[in-house]
């Protein structure tokens, strides 16, 4: 997987809505039990607990999404003693959820760091695109369209499952869906690992086009032991989405400036070549 670092595509505007969405994920995850200090890892029983109920509130469920089938009893954040030893306490819930409004809170949830930085790396590197072909207020709306898109896609697939689906990644796949479609020929810098972190200079359509197949190949759970634990077809939804929203924008997009002849960013002394 390369890990993607900076792409060369000029905007001619600042970017303040991928900013804002980049800080407001950065500032909810310090918010949120637990996780401000889970580089250190080991987190303790009430820590858990009060994280539990923290994401039944707040996270997208897909059995709530589709069946509307709230749970009876759900964590407090307490911690209780039960036949079993400590555990977390169990009660109805004190508050009203809105199934269709936590997939909204839930795309500023991340359950680690490297969620969140792999997240803002993407977004912040290819967001401001398409922000900028967008215009700020329909870009906001085209990322929260993406990211509903990606949840109830995952949702209509796992419609059974109870397990809290969080993150910015479906809406940030859109994101990259678009990029895709509107400039698959700009140039990004990636590190690519073997051995040690190689530079390259690629285009978008090499870069996002494998990241899709790895995404497609992951929901399938071919490749990994535990693709349960990440959403991937929520990344494939989102992205799919993406796409078929940008494609009317194609005609009327600037493309991005080429480079004389780069296609892995060192610049060769022979015959003038890139």
């Amino acid at each position: 997987m390369v890990i993607p670092v900076h792409d060369i595509n000029p905007v001619r505007r600042t970017p303040w809505v991928t900013y804002a969405l980049v800080a407001a994920n950065v500032v909810v995850f310090l918010l949120t039990p637990g996780m401000a200090g889970s580089f250190t890892g080991g987190a303790s029983l009430a820590q858990t607990c009060h994280l539990q109920a923290f994401l039944e509130h707040w996270a997208a469920v897909p059995r709530e999404l589709i069946h509307g089938q709230l749970p009876r009893l759900v964590p407090t954040g307490q911690v209780g003693v039960g036949d079993a030893g400590p555990g977390c306490v169990l009660a109805p819930a004190g508050y009203d959820k809105v199934p269709p409004l936590s997939v909204l809170s839930a795309m500023f949830l991340h359950g680690s760091w490297l969620h969140l930085l792999g997240n803002m790396l993407f977004l912040w590197i290819f967001g401001n695109n398409i922000e900028d072909r967008l215009g700020r207020v329909r870009f906001v709306l085209f990322y929260l369209v993406c990211g509903y898109a990606a949840a109830y896609g995952y949702a209509l697939a796992n419609a059974d499952s109870a397990t809290p689906l969080i993150g910015a990644s479906g809406a940030i796949a859109g994101v990259l869906g678009a990029y895709l479609v509107l400039y698959p020929t700009a140039r990004v810098w990636v590190l690519v690992p073997f051995f040690i972190f190689l530079p390259l200079r690629l285009p978008a359509w090499i870069v996002l086009g494998l990241w899709f197949v790895l995404q497609a190949f992951y929901s399938y759970g071919a490749g990994v032991s535990d693709a349960g634990a990440v959403a991937y077809l929520a990344h494939v939804a989102g992205f799919v989405v993406g796409m078929a929203l940008a494609v009317p924008l194609r005609p009327g997009t600037v493309p991005p400036p080429e480079p004389e002849g780069i296609l892995w960013g060192r610049r060769s002394r022979h015959r003038g070549q890139w």
